[in-house]
């Protein structure tokens, strides 16, 4: 994390955050994909749960910071901006900022994109529209597995 905040500070040795996102992708999806596996091979998965822990693990945080930044917009922001921050809020209380980043600019890191107080918030969306299907297809290949012939042995 501290790279990520050194890059948004402008040291040019810590620019390209994208390679820390995709690193923590990758070990996040790893890690949760373990437990679901584990969970679901042992009869004990529960897609509430899994969806309870995930609101209890992030909302905590995001609740903190979406208040921090309204705080902080309060004395930054001109009024004409603080409806945009409100849209944005919003979206990223229901995990779409990323698409209403996407919808509003070409580019995430454009220029113009740098003025926004939420844009670290659309790695968050991706991550948990991924673990909103993620447990499903899961869930899914398990039950399609389970009812597959097992192979018919060679002699």
């Amino acid at each position: 994390m501290l790279p990520a905040v050194l890059g948004h500070a402008g040291l040019s040795l810590f620019e390209g955050g994208y390679v820390g996102v995709g690193v923590f992708f990758v070990i996040s999806g790893f890690l949760i994909t373990l437990i679901i596996v584990r969970e679901l091979e042992a009869d004990h998965f529960s897609l509430i749960e899994f969806y309870e822990r995930r609101a209890r693990r992030i909302l905590p945080a995001l609740f903190l910071v979406l208040l921090l930044c309204f705080v902080a917009a309060w004395f930054r922001l001109p009024p004409q901006m603080m409806r945009g921050l409100g849209t944005l809020a919003i979206a990223t209380l229901f995990f779409a900022s990323d698409i209403l980043f996407w919808r509003n600019a070409s580019d995430y890191f454009a220029p113009d994109g740098l003025t926004e107080p939420l844009l670290h918030t659309w790695s968050l969306t991706v991550e948990e529209q991924f673990y909103l299907i993620f447990p499903l297809v899961l869930m899914g290949a398990l039950l399609a597995g389970r009812h597959c012939p097992a192979p018919a042995k060679r002699l």
